[in-house]
């Protein structure tokens, strides 16, 4: 029956009556703190000193669910002789109300297999009945604790102790849920913030404006994972008077990738004052981060550098891909494969350079990462290397900088999701003249 029909039943005698009026006035009060009130602390010391009182027993504990321990422990309690209760949700009373999110009423605790006295022998209490009731999510159901009631003065708990705990469980549970949901938001935005930095530190990567090359074009087009990963692109002069084009990749995503990757451009402009061939900044690139490359991480990159005067590219590839030189006079993609391993994965890195490139009239050099390949469809298929090329091919007589945007709009048409599962790069060089 609900509280209104038992507190109207003929059956109650006029005492009976009264202290059921009682409890429903507590349970009222309790209904205007969980209103009024934010603290949760304060919400749950009000509910279990209320429900104690409405019960008519001699302690109340509000026990809250640790999920990390997987264990129960006493977030309020009154008359308590010990500074907390923790246990097992495999353990007692408390855990089988836990685990099976029903309330038990047990009117002589000695006689039940689940009960633990241990409790009772640390504080010298005697338990002479119990009533608990699980604390549960509305929004998904997740366990929050318990709410257990001891030693009714009138003797075994009835069934209107039942529906009055249950009653006041479900407050419990309202302020353990807000609790939550509050933890839940802060972390999201903690979190939000952290990607917000991230992003900033990643845009940073990404040259703002691109050097004027005589004869020559070169455009960037950049989409961000949402999680932000670790990519690089750079267009850097180098000592020797050549230009040096730069794409990297580190392993992972978030905001220790991104961070990592502020090292590695750091580190290279600091490389750039006295060192230009490719092979060279690798190889010291390498050592320099061998410190901070650990647990798995490691960089694919490609550095390449352009000789305007003898329009030859030299280049050295650390596992990076794709890595392409289009010849318009053949119509014909080469790749320029590795010439190392990604930095991270040996001690001491060694980086040849790879074959010379001659960059005739229309030619093309492309620079991805590897997000641009593997952008998955709604069916599994990787956006991959032949549509790329193909892509490439189609929209080579474009300006260079709506070339690369058309190719990047074909990716994000293709990609499932608002964001892609990684980082999406391309920077493009060609010769005009």
């Amino acid at each position: 029956m609900e509280l209104c029909e038992l507190l109207l039943s003929d059956h109650a005698d006029e005492a009976t009556a009264r202290r059921r009026v009682n409890a429903l006035l507590r349970l009222l009060d309790v209904t205007r703190v969980l209103a009024a009130e934010v603290d949760l602390d304060k919400i749950l010391e009000v509910i279990a000193r209320e429900a104690c009182q409405a019960l008519v027993c001699e302690r109340a504990s509000l026990y809250q669910y640790d999920p990390k321990r997987n264990e129960l422990y006493t977030r309020v309690a009154t008359d308590l002789e010990i500074a907390e209760i923790r246990r097992d949700v495999e353990d007692g009373i408390t855990g089988h109300v836990a685990r099976h999110r029903q309330m038990v009423n047990v009117p002589d605790p000695a006689l039940d297999p689940r009960w633990h006295s241990a409790i009772d022998q640390a504080t010298g209490f005697q338990t002479r009945s119990i009533l608990a009731a699980p604390l549960t999510s509305s929004r998904d159901n997740a366990l929050l604790g318990v709410l257990q009631c001891l030693n009714n003065e009138g003797g075994p708990f009835d069934d209107f102790d039942e529906q009055l705990l249950s009653a006041f469980s479900q407050h419990a549970a309202v302020a353990l849920d807000r609790a939550r949901l509050v933890d839940e938001l802060r972390e999201r935005e903690t979190i939000d913030a952290s990607l917000n930095v991230a992003r900033d530190v990643q845009r940073g990567f990404m040259p703002s404006q691109l050097p004027q090359i005589r004869g020559y074009e070169a455009a960037t087009w950049w989409f961000p994972n949402q999680a932000v990963g670790g990519d690089y692109c750079d267009v850097l002069s180098l000592p020797d008077g050549r230009l040096g084009l730069v794409v990297a990749d580190v392993s992972g995503h978030g905001l220790g990738p991104s961070l990592l990757m502020a090292s590695v451009r750091a580190a290279l402009r600091a490389l750039l004052l006295d060192h230009a061939a490719p092979e060279q900044l690798l190889a010291l690139l390498g050592r320099a981060l061998a410190p901070d490359l650990q647990n798995g991480l490691f960089i694919t990159m490609v550095i390449a550098s352009l000789d305007p005067r003898t329009h030859t590219v030299y280049y050295s590839n650390a596992g990076h891909a794709p890595v392409e030189h289009y010849s318009a006079a053949a119509d014909r993609f080469t790749t320029l494969h590795a010439t190392g391993m990604p930095l991270g994965v040996v001690d001491e890195p060694d980086y040849p350079p790879g074959p010379v490139v001659s960059m005739e009239v229309g030619d093309l050099l492309v620079l991805c990462t590897d997000g641009i390949v593997e952008a998955v469809n709604s069916a599994g298929e990787q956006f991959g290397q032949a549509r790329l090329l193909a892509a490439l091919r189609e929209l080579r007589r474009l300006p260079l900088a709506e070339l690369v945007a058309r190719v990047g709009e074909r990716i994000e048409d293709h990609y499932e999701g608002a964001s892609p599962a990684d980082d999406l790069t391309l920077l493009a060089l060609r010769r005009n003249q």
